[in-house]
């Protein structure tokens, strides 16, 4: 999944480092891995394979972590789709965000 990307720079995600506790809940349930625990805190190391799926802010136990609002909309599905197209060789429906 490391090449399937929404748009670059257009995931709504931030990170707290001061409230982060270094659990490591965000490495574990984020499907693309873009949070490393360098130095017992979460850092993002990539930002733009976000898909603002929400796994990490909902498991986040100090709530360091915010994603997009939007009712857990994100764009996955866009992602999702594009890669289903792929594999068919065919299109399929889009995002409706």
């Amino acid at each position: 999944m490391k090449t399937f990307r929404y748009i670059d720079g257009a995931a709504v995600l931030r990170l707290d480092v001061e409230a982060c506790i270094g659990c490591g809940i965000c490495v574990t349930v984020c499907p693309h891995r873009i949070f490393e625990l360098p130095n017992s805190r979460a850092e993002i190391v990539d930002y733009n394979a976000c898909m603002e799926c929400g796994a990490c802010a909902t498991n986040c136990p100090t709530e360091a972590i915010f994603v997009n609002s939007d009712d857990g909309c994100g764009c996955a599905a866009l992602i999702i789709d594009r890669w289903i197209s792929k594999v068919i060789g065919k299109p399929v429906s889009s995002c409706s965000c």
